[in-house]
């Protein structure tokens, strides 16, 4: 990992470069995309069994497009019990973590003949993208999954791409204990633009939620609007924060298990402990060699990775705030004093004892956060993700009189005098 100081004459290339690495605007990524969302808007199917099999290798028809809940269950009885008891202690969990989430509307009438209120009804439909391409994730399923269903969304379904004819059955099992109604063999860009579009075996839905690869994020900022999407997902990374109490073998292993998300993914510690620094590096090397995705974890790091020798924890609170990172640990030695300072992270992990990690599955905020920066403005995937917001006005005509002139006047200064007249002709009916 490179270590650089805040000093340095490269420290801002070096952030900035941290900062900006996804592609999701990259110009050949962007015309790849929309060639394929406009083909599977115009040609439905046809276009969707096309691409899947040109990109994922798979032939599938409107006969198999859907995994059947006859290979729901046969692959749910596979899944092991320690790994079902696992999943479960995860989903309840997370459910209890989401259940907290009040979402209310309200009706109130602030003066006489007057009555105002806000509806919070559930999206109809949602679509959740799951990735299947380095690994199977479970998780991500139960973490979009529950918050859906808490909500009350009245149909939930999945998609992932296809790996060969049989669904993974952990996948399987995290679907039916999240609540998910259908599961379909497809991924990639054609997967997105499905789920805004609709096929004829895929229904359009009202939200597409989770995470996917630089194609699927340029696949959702292009249909956004014609669907609502969660965000604009990037790589993975996290920053660490930490002081010379930390323990250098904890951090080094938290920055490992971010690297091996992906190539792409970073892991940056801030520290004002040059010595503590080092101490990090040779813990870096010594568990790097161990891990099965070494390769991968080793790319990101040199790529992407960095160890950042701060003037001061202050200086690193500041330089956090910039990076606004999806995971931040505050492993110091009183991270309480520090929090609320942060004011840009997807989720904040305090102290030696609570690694990101444990965020990931068990500890049940959920782990679909803002990636790229973007947390300076957006928030984890949440049960309010999945209602939408209807006002309810309703004037007397005694209340309407109190203010339609007033009214009738705006719209006329605007220059809509239909506004207007639509106000005065009823204040000019009798009083009944």
């Amino acid at each position: 990992m490179r270590l650089i100081h805040t000093g340095d004459f490269n420290f801002e290339e070096t952030l900035r470069r941290l900062r900006h690495r996804g592609k999701v605007f990259d110009e050949d990524v962007w015309t790849v995309v929309s060639r394929i969302v406009a083909d599977v808007a115009g040609r439905g199917d046809q276009a969707l069994f096309e691409y899947t099999e040109k990109f994922d290798g798979q032939a599938i028809n409107a006969g198999t497009i859907m995994v059947s809940s006859e290979e729901m269950e046969d692959a749910i009885r596979q899944v092991e019990n320690e790994d079902m008891e696992a999943l479960k202690l995860a989903a309840g969990r997370i459910e209890r973590f989401h259940e907290r989430q009040g979402v209310q509307g309200f009706f109130c009438s602030d003066e006489e003949g007057i009555e105002l209120g806000l509806r919070i009804l559930p999206l109809r439909c949602v679509g959740i993208y799951v990735p299947g391409g380095l690994a199977c994730y479970p998780s991500t399923v139960l973490m979009a999954a529950i918050p859906a269903r808490i909500a009350g969304v009245e149909e939930i379904i999945l998609v992932t791409p296809p790996r060969g004819r049989e669904i993974n059955p952990l996948l399987a099992a995290a679907a039916k204990i999240g609540g998910v109604r259908r599961i379909f063999r497809i991924g990639g860009a054609q997967a997105i633009a499905a789920l805004a579009y609709g096929t004829e075996s895929i229904p359009a839905v009202d939200k597409i939620v989770g995470p996917g690869n630089v194609y699927v994020a340029a696949a959702k900022k292009m249909v956004y609007g014609r669907v609502a999407i969660d965000m604009i997902a990037g790589p993975s990374e996290i920053l660490v924060i930490a002081d010379g109490t930390a323990d250098a073998s904890f951090v080094a292993a938290d920055l490992l298990a971010q690297a091996e998300h992906d190539k792409m993914a970073s892991a940056v510690l801030l520290t004002s402990d040059e010595e503590f620094a080092q101490r990090v590096i040779a813990e870096v090397n010594m568990q790097l060699p161990s891990l099965p995705r070494k390769d991968i974890a080793e790319n990101s790091l040199q790529e992407f990775g960095a160890i950042i020798v701060t003037e001061s924890i202050d200086e690193a609170i500041v330089i956090a705030n910039r990076f606004a990172p999806e995971h931040l640990e505050l492993m110091v030695e009183k991270p309480r004093k520090i929090l609320d300072r942060i004011r840009n992270a997807g989720a904040v992990f305090l102290g030696s004892w609570a690694p990101e990690a444990i965020g990931d599955y068990i500890a049940g905020p959920n782990h679909i956060l803002p990636t790229g920066g973007t947390a300076r403005f957006s928030s984890p995937l949440g049960v309010h993700d999945f209602v939408k917001r209807t006002s309810v006005i309703s004037f007397s005509q005694s209340a309407l009189y109190r203010y339609g002139e007033q009214a009738a006047r705006l719209a006329k200064l605007e220059g809509f005098d239909g506004h207007g007249s639509s106000i005065t002709m009823r204040m000019a009916r009798k009083k009944t």
